[in-house]
């Protein structure tokens, strides 16, 4: 899924054009004096925060949970931010980490659309107005890992809207990493200047853990409980997820899980791959072969971007952070044991394009002729996307599960409503559009909720209340639906669709092919 090197991918112009450069648009001064009558405020390790009352939450923006990974901190493992004095307003949109962004407004990869800068380490709480009584446990905690292939996104994005979260007493993080080569690159140069054991190459993914760290340190400060914690995610943010349940360096950190569309069969670049795709992207750019780390760190940041390309990028086996690629991990029985929701959608093979014609002749001609034999009757077209789905999504999500289960419980799904306007337009739910369902998030999408038909708005409740449940008690008990925990042996999912069901063998056939044939090819 991630295995696309950043020495094989080209110029991004055409994708988009770069938005800022190390420094984002700068909001009215971040400290002030003393906060609005009406600002909740948060006492914190590194100083005071005021946020804001919006609709049913407190929120808070901006919030630096490390120091700008900028000029000698660019490639280094996350540094404690510094401290302010007065209460810091965190009430102002802030910038994402570097990544190409579109014209016109258009949302890009990650659905983000706005202004970047290498000064981005900074976390969303969303939180229950009324805070848990004095002595209570406190809130149950989510954090969120956003999509977009780890090239992309970040906290910002409407459908991230958490105050229906807030309403139902759940605190929700969000938050920016380091992304693309900011935060995956790997060089000889910046290895051989490392510490001994010092992490290299998983730059964004030492932020997430970094993330992790501030919830555990503060999160009582928003009223939220630091031993329930829910991390969940999306695509790569799923796939993320995955990747914490795997090292050492998140462990005790989280307590329960979330999959959403984060596949599970891939395999991870090693050091020495990554090291080689920086080489190449620093020759690239102009650098000797020689090139040393204040050479690397005085490329412009632009030129890092422009050279990014369209592939998703994932954990560096570096021996440091990670010994085996999360699917090593998980299949040897060695990922964290925490409860687990994980699934797929049933139209994820929208991220890859156009299968008609040509290019769908292409596809499915490459499929093994032992798994074309479980999709009988279809299209190449057709047999492309159904593969595509079950190959990178659905039947790593089911394997994910069984693996899961013989420890904490999991729970299996698969998610197909198409809202009625939209049928006949579209095979299935496309990547990533369950997320406004599940985080209840559909009105604060403009122009959605005028929209909306009855239907979309009763899977919305249903599905939300899943998720706030698992967060609350570690079992998503749907109201009036039954989802018992995944076994392998019974093999049932709950399906979401315009009648949510349980189903048992959903596609058995074809995952079964799938599943023995992908395996096989993993090392």
């Amino acid at each position: 899924m991630f295995r696309k090197s950043l020495a094989a991918i080209g110029l991004a112009a055409a994708m988009a054009s770069f938005s800022g450069g190390c420094a984002g648009p700068a909001p009215d001064s971040p400290v002030a004096a003393a906060p609005q009558a009406a600002q909740p405020t948060a006492r914190l390790t590194y100083g005071v925060v005021a946020g804001a009352v919006v609709g049913p939450a407190a929120v808070y923006r901006g919030i630096p949970y490390a120091a700008p990974p900028m000029g000698p901190l660019r490639w280094k493992p996350p540094q404690a931010p510094a401290r302010w004095t007065g209460i810091r307003q965190a009430t102002a949109r802030t910038p994402a980490c570097p990544q190409p962004i579109l014209p016109g407004g258009i949302p890009n990869g990650g659905g983000y659309t706005g202004p970047t800068s290498e000064d981005c380490l900074t976390i969303n709480v969303t939180a229950p107005l009324v805070p848990a009584p004095v002595g209570a446990r406190g809130a149950p905690v989510m954090v969120w890992i956003p999509g977009g292939g780890n090239t992309s996104g970040g906290a910002e994005v409407e459908s991230y809207d958490a105050r229906n979260f807030a309403r139902d007493g759940v605190i929700v993080v969000t938050f920016n990493y380091r992304l693309g080569p900011l935060g995956f690159m790997a060089h000889p140069a910046l290895t051989a200047e490392a510490p001994a054991g010092q992490p290299l190459g998983n730059y964004g993914l030492m932020d997430q853990v970094a993330v992790l760290r501030w919830v555990k340190a503060n999160i009582r400060a928003f009223g939220g409980d630091p031993g329930n914690v829910t991390l969940f995610g999306e695509s790569a943010g799923g796939a993320d997820t995955l990747a914490l349940m795997t090292t050492p360096a998140a462990r005790g950190l989280f307590h329960k899980a979330i999959v959403e569309s984060g596949g599970g069969w891939w395999q991870a670049d090693t050091l020495a791959q990554r090291e080689a795709d920086g080489a190449a992207l620093a020759a690239k750019l102009g650098l000797p072969a020689g090139a040393t780390p204040d050479q690397l760190r005085a490329i412009p940041v632009e030129a890092l971007i422009a050279n990014l390309g369209r592939g998703d990028i994932g954990p560096t086996v570096d021996g440091r952070m990670f010994s085996l690629s999360p699917t090593q991990a998980f299949a040897q029985g060695r990922a964290v044991d925490v409860p687990l929701i994980i699934g797929s959608n049933s139209n994820e093979a929208s991220i890859a394009g156009n299968f008609a014609g040509p290019a769908g002749a292409a596809a499915a001609a490459a499929i093994p002729a032992e798994v074309r034999a479980a999709y009988p009757g279809l299209s190449d077209n057709e047999l492309a996307r159904q593969y595509f789905n079950d190959a990178r999504f659905g039947g790593p999500a089911r394997w994910i599960a069984a693996r899961a289960a013989a420890g904490r419980p999991s729970w299996l799904y698969y998610f197909s409503y198409v809202p009625e306007r939209q049928r006949g337009t579209r095979p299935g739910t496309n990547h990533a559009s369950e997320i406004p369902f599940f985080f209840d998030s559909i009105g604060a999408i403009p122009g959605r909720m005028a929209l909306a038909q009855a239907s979309e708005r009763d899977l919305t409740a249903l599905a939300h209340a899943c998720w706030v449940a698992f967060a609350r008690t570690s079992v998503p008990a749907c109201p009036n639906t039954p989802w018992p925990a995944y076994d392998p042996a019974t093999d049932q999912l709950l399906h979401f669709d315009e009648l949510t069901v349980l189903e048992t063998f959903f596609r058995k056939p074809q995952l079964d092919a799938v599943e023995k044939v992908e395996t096989s090819i993993r090392p």
